[in-house]
């Protein structure tokens, strides 16, 4: 009997009552009113039949009295609004209205009746009659709206398709989710029960559901209900360490969701939400990276960027969109997206027209390593502020094309910076890496060939000028999300049902978020004086193994059970861990404790200026191995790992 129960919550017999709409405001009156009516025959027979009415002369017949007492109930039905709700959103507001339309309706005509009692000293009404209506109707109107609501509940918790859910947190927050989805009758989840850490002091219920402890028990409870996800509010995620607090459901192959924040919902002109209030979405893996919140001094950044012509290379790219983005927020005169991929660059200015309608942008197509194109570009808009985040940055593809890289990074930076001279731009902001510290492949010995330049460059000009352009550099680990990055590479094999290919069981990487790195990149504008390389803070690194476990358990499976994880040996040019700062190098705090100034070794620009044109020259000639020495000579620490150019290092 319980399996065919059960097997009949499962078929599609509720679908169409909880997919019917709501009653209309008139048919809600037209069953209160012949509720009411029911009513007062009910009470008629109780007093008629139980309390012995005695129909005395005067009375007015009992049709009579029943409609006044209809007409009156009517009245205050359409005083108090007790038609107007949903009734399977009844709240008890909606059952006090109920309340007291009835008590109004019931004591009116019993006031009345003392009034004429006292003047005549006879009855028009019976007062037993109306004292058991009032008690009645109270019955009888709230009880069939309560059974409406659970009735609907019911059905919409056990239709096809819903998936139980428990609430991660007792809060606040935690409790309007639950509202928010119990209220969203299009809403594929329904709450079955909260979960709190061990030392919340809470109650055992709220809402009507249960509050279950977070402990070795919870798995075997969630089974039981057959809940497969968890849903925490996006406050909760900052006062737990996700990776730490998550790892139980994560370990158990059990989903974990979150909903955007309220202020992320924003209106457009159309009057549609950018974001639909009540959406449910699975946490990223950013979420479970343990990072603090980014603080950045905004005055310092508008001072610099606001009513300012902006430049950006590289506009369309990862990094390169969102210091767009974030430069939009400080209201510059003008940004000017100088990008080489056409498409990319046509939907970063749609998203743009969007999301900043009153900045004016400049869209166009260039190529850094073409300085007469360059030249174009600065003299139609002469650029205030330059981000430079133009660059090739995939190492085993620059390992294969080491000339391009050159091309791309050291001869692309170098023709930036030298018109942001020529035009007197007040600063460049050169994006770079930490894969320009003791380098081992040709990516990162690139842009630290480019670091060189601009520095040496900048050394050399102050000293003639101390207001030539300020030359300033970022360097940061690696961007989660960011083009062709392991996440994106990650969720593509994850989709396509494994295996995940990760190069060593022991490599790490340093990761930041795209906004964090944009955010310091902004802020590191602001504290250059010119020549400094700034790093930041990227936290605690992290093993890439557990990065592809974590993605594998977020998308509802097991590692090495549903998806393998197969490791397929270091590429060219690959290290196990990435440094911020040369051995040679030391660190000076700032203002801002997540970014420090590197205290680097300084090159002669007249000698690097040379080296590095050869350095270009080769390259253009398409001189593979005699442009990879040529940079070992520049760069000494420059030393090949995995790689066909170690036997230069000999």
């Amino acid at each position: 009997m319980k399996k065919k129960i059960s097997e009949l919550k499962r078929s599609d017999v509720f679908t169409h009552v909880t997919n019917l709409t709501y009653l209309p405001k008139w048919g809600v009156l037209l069953i209160d009113l012949l509720l009411a009516l029911i009513a007062y025959v009910i009470s008629y027979l109780i007093s008629y039949n139980l309390a012995g009415l005695q129909i005395k002369p005067g009375i007015l017949p009992i049709w009579q009295q029943a409609s006044i007492v209809m007409v009156l109930q009517a009245v205050m039905f359409w005083v108090f609004h007790t038609y107007s709700g949903i009734l399977r959103f009844s709240t008890f507001v909606d059952a006090t209205k109920v309340v007291l339309s009835v008590l109004v309706a019931g004591t009116t005509p019993a006031l009345i009746n003392s009034i004429i009692r006292y003047t005549t000293g006879q009855y028009l009404m019976l007062n037993s009659i109306l004292f058991s209506y009032i008690f009645v109707a109270i019955v009888l109107l709230v009880c069939w709206r309560v059974t409406i609501k659970l009735s609907f509940e019911y059905m919409s918790h056990h239709s096809p398709g819903i998936r139980p859910v428990m609430i991660y947190g007792t809060k606040s927050a935690g409790l309007a989710i639950a509202k928010m989805l119990n209220s969203n009758m299009d809403s594929q989840y329904r709450p079955v029960g909260f979960i709190t850490d061990a030392d919340d002091n809470v109650k055992h219920e709220l809402l009507g559901l249960k509050v279950y402890v977070k402990n070795e028990h919870l798995i075997r409870i969630l089974k039981a209900k057959e809940v497969q996800d968890i849903i925490v509010s996006p406050l909760k995620m900052k006062h737990i360490n996700p990776a730490k607090d998550l790892a139980i459901f994560l370990d158990n192959g059990i989903r974990i969701l979150t909903t955007p924040y309220f202020s992320d919902f924003h209106e457009e002109e159309s009057g549609e939400m950018t974001k639909k209030i009540g959406s449910i979405e699975a946490i990223k893996v950013e979420d479970l990276l343990e990072r603090p919140e980014i603080h950045i001094n905004t005055d310092n950044v508008s001072q610099v960027i606001s009513d300012k012509v902006v430049m950006v290379t590289g506009a369309a790219g990862s990094i390169g969109s969102e210091i767009v983005r974030q430069v939009s927020k400080f209201e510059p005169r003008l940004v000017v997206l100088a990008e080489i991929a056409e498409s990319p660059l046509h939907d970063l200015s749609l998203d743009l027209n969007k999301l900043f309608p009153k900045i004016h942008y400049a869209r166009v197509i260039t190529d850094v390593r073409n300085r007469d194109m360059l030249r174009e570009v600065f003299e139609e808009y002469h650029p205030q502020v330059i981000f430079h985040a133009a660059a090739y940055k995939h190492v085993p593809l620059m390992e294969e094309y080491p000339t391009q890289a050159i091309l791309a990074n050291v001869l692309g930076t170098k023709n930036v910076a030298d018109l942001a001279v020529e035009y007197k731009a007040e600063r460049f902001v050169m994006v770079s890496t930490d894969k320009a510290v003791n380098p081992t492949n040709v990516m990162g010995a690139s842009k630290r060939i480019a670091e060189i330049y601009v520095q040496s460059l900048f050394r050399k000009l102050s000293a003639q000028d101390p207001n030539v352009t300020k030359f300033i550099t970022t360097r940061f680990g690696n961007v989660l999300g960011s083009n062709g990055s392991v996440v994106p590479f990650f969720k593509k094999q994850i989709a396509a049902g494994g295996p995940v290919t990760v190069t060593h069981p022991d490599i790490i990487r340093y990761f930041m978020t795209i906004p964090e790195a944009s955010c310091l990149v902004l802020e590191a504008s602001t504290l250059g004086k010119g020549g400094e390389i700034f790093c930041f803070d990227m936290g605690a690194p992290v093993k890439i193994s557990d990065l592809a476990r974590n993605m594998i358990r977020l998308a509802g499976f097991q590692p090495g059970k549903d998806i393998e994880i197969v490791y397929t040996g270091l590429r060219p040019g690959e290290k196990l861990y990435e440094e911020l700062l040369n051995q040679k190098e030391l660190t000076l705090p700032t203002a801002n404790e997540k970014i420090m100034v590197a205290n680097v070794r300084e090159n002669d620009y007249d000698t690097m200026s040379k080296l590095i044109d050869e350095l270009i020259r080769s390259a253009q000639k398409g001189l593979t191995f005699p442009s990879v020495k040529m940079m070992k000579q520049i760069v000494p620490e420059f030393q090949s790992r995995n790689s066909i150019y170690e036997q230069l290092d000999k």
